[in-house]
């Protein structure tokens, strides 16, 4: 009698199991679904010419390859990439400096007032990017005036607001605060200070996190649209996003040469996160949820 309830009770686990495995895959796959079609509709739109673009079709009747071609020629891509490039080179370099050395500081130096400092910087985050917009254009106006650096329409005002990231400092010192103490011990036996435990030990055992800061730092700087079309007011500087605008005029927006454009410029976003997607997903997993 015993036997029998032992493998109703197994069968009925079993089946249990499978049944929230298969609602689990079922929800994962609507998902997933509901997430590539804006995708599939923007890859398909691209190849279209303007009046299927405009009709609604969800398939070009022949493939307009040559609308990349065009796109390219008339936004002026080849110098908004260039300067897309510069732009998010120097903030990602910019960010990971910043951000090591304030995580690191937080996580593993005693100095007074260190977790009041920590809450008032992590309470920032909670404030609408759209609200600090206007003070940092007026932080970067009088900079120009005041300061030798030209600012506006300028790779400074572009940049450099962007390089402390409290986001990133948040996720490095969750992680840092991680190592153990026996490490810094042994570090400081051998005679090594904070700094050659930062550069010989913290940021080998951490490149997972610092991998996820620099993508999500290049996505950032590399999208960036608003920001660009306040401080820049010539194309010298302004980034690729700008350049889907050149398809919008006054009588309408040409909506396949649009998304032809948008096609190039996720290109990179696309191959850099295929190329770093095992690490990304491992340190968001890892990092930043435990104190």
């Amino acid at each position: 009698m015993a036997v029998t309830t032992v493998k109703k009770n197994t069968r009925s686990y079993r089946i249990r199991r499978i049944a929230l495995r298969t609602l689990m895959y079922t929800v994962l796959i609507i998902g997933g679904i509901i997430a590539i079609i804006p995708f599939l509709w923007m890859l398909s739109t691209s190849l279209m010419t303007l009046g299927e673009a405009i009709s609604g079709r969800f398939l070009p009747a022949t493939p307009q390859w040559h609308n990349y071609v065009v796109a390219w020629k008339e936004a002026n891509f080849s110098e908004y990439f260039v300067n897309s490039v510069e732009i998010t080179l120097i903030t990602l370099a910019g960010e990971l400096t910043f951000s090591i050395l304030a995580a690191y500081a937080f996580a593993r130096m005693r100095f007074p007032g260190r977790n009041l400092i920590f809450g008032i910087l992590l309470s920032t985050m909670m404030i609408p990017g759209m609200v600090l917009m206007i003070p940092n254009f007026l932080t970067v106006t009088w900079l120009g005036r005041v300061g030798p650096i030209k600012w506006i329409n300028n790779w400074p005002s572009l940049t450099i607001p962007f390089m402390g990231n409290v986001f990133s400092i948040f996720l490095l010192r969750q992680f840092f605060a991680q190592i153990p103490d026996d490490l810094f011990d042994a570090a400081q036996i051998d005679g090594a200070g904070h700094w050659q435990f930062l550069w010989r030990v913290v940021i080998p055992l951490s490149k997972a996190p610092i991998l996820v800061i620099a993508v999500l730092s290049f996505i950032g700087s590399w999208n960036a649209l608003a920001w660009p079309l306040l401080v820049t007011n010539a194309p010298d500087w302004r980034p690729i996003a700008v350049g889907l605008f050149q398809f919008v005029d006054e009588a309408g927006s040409e909506l396949n040469l649009q998304m032809a454009g948008a096609v190039i410029t996720i290109i990179p976003i696309l191959i850099l996160y295929f190329l770093t997607q095992k690490q990304f997903t491992e340190s968001i997993a890892r990092s930043g949820l435990k104190g």
